[in-house]
């Protein structure tokens, strides 16, 4: 963790809170390590996704009707 941090109070359903600690136990790591990690990944997915949506932004729109309508002429449904 850097040495600019912020504090924040944050609730785990229990069993979650128990898995955490012991993922921290055998990993060598702290609880606080495990939760930036897991929200790290977290929006650095969101990010990607946000990136491919804006470069399909200008993709024609295809209705949900035309889509199973070329699923069933094509055999696939």
């Amino acid at each position: 963790m850097g040495t600019l941090t912020k504090r924040a109070t944050v609730y785990f359903d229990p069993a979650m809170h128990r898995a955490l600690q012991h993922k921290a136990l055998a990993t060598s790591r702290s609880l606080s390590d495990i939760v930036n990690e897991a929200i790290h990944h977290a929006l650095a997915e969101d990010a990607e996704d946000l990136a491919a949506f804006e470069e399909r932004l200008n993709e024609p729109l295809v209705s949900y009707e035309t889509v199973l309508k070329e699923l069933k002429a094509n055999g696939r449904l």
